[in-house]
């Protein structure tokens, strides 16, 4: 591990020669070509570029999503490159928490009971009590029994956010995660994530399109044309 000071930096993830392709009419297409690049423990790392440019492919490799075509991807000690899907699937539920932009909560399912999932899922009997808590510290503790149809856009990311969090992953993956909310609504929902990820001591990696918000993290990566390119 690499010392930063005085003290060891864990290495969450790290990615060497990346790359994601896929068959096209034309021939392959080239969306990642080659991402070299570290995640460690407890930082929170922006990560820009244009539309397009594989921002939220890479989020699909890291979480197991999506397979490269090519080189290396070891997320906490996991090839993903080669890992089977049960595999995977056991790291995501875990150690890896993921937000979408547009949110990807169950509509069937309350607010409790989707951020109660993961929990449910992994067998752990307290799941309601741990989901209701985590529900509060979002400030949703008065909207538990609300399915998403019954909650704003800025509730729902938040009811995700909790899910993301419920069970303590030591990795954050967010893809745009205020890109469907107002500049308040979003601004807010920064400032939820952010305290988690420093409570928690959790990494997390955010896909941004916002230069202020990116100036706010501890590190930026710009990736461009499937490249890292600052």
């Amino acid at each position: 591990m690499p010392r930063v000071g005085d003290r060891l930096t864990e290495i969450i993830a790290e990615l060497e020669d990346a790359r994601l392709a896929y068959p096209g009419a034309g021939g392959e297409v080239s969306v990642l070509a080659g991402i070299d690049m570290r995640v460690t423990a407890g930082e929170i790392l922006a990560v820009t570029g244009p539309s397009g440019s594989g921002k939220s492919s890479l989020i699909a490799l890291m979480g197991g999503l999506e397979r490269p075509t090519g080189g290396r991807i070891d997320v906490m000690g996991v090839d993903m490159a080669h890992a089977d899907e049960t595999t995977r699937t056991r790291l995501r539920r875990r150690d890896i928490g993921v937000v979408f932009q547009a949110y990807h909560l169950v509509p069937a399912m309350t607010a409790l009971q989707n951020v109660a999932l993961p929990l449910v899922l992994a067998g752990i009997p307290d799941a309601r009590e741990r989901a209701a808590a985590m529900l509060d510290r979002v400030g949703l503790g008065h909207r538990l029994d609300h399915r998403p149809t019954a909650l704003s856009g800025g509730e729902q990311q938040r009811a995700a956010i909790a899910r993301a969090f419920i069970a303590a992953p030591r990795l954050i993956l967010a893809d745009e995660p205020t890109g469907n909310l107002d500049q308040k609504t979003g601004a807010a929902i920064v400032e939820v994530m952010f305290d988690l990820a420093r409570s928690t001591g959790a990494a997390l990696l955010l896909v941004t399109h916002d230069p202020a918000l990116a100036a706010r993290c501890d590190r930026r990566l710009e990736i461009d044309s499937g490249r890292i390119a600052a």
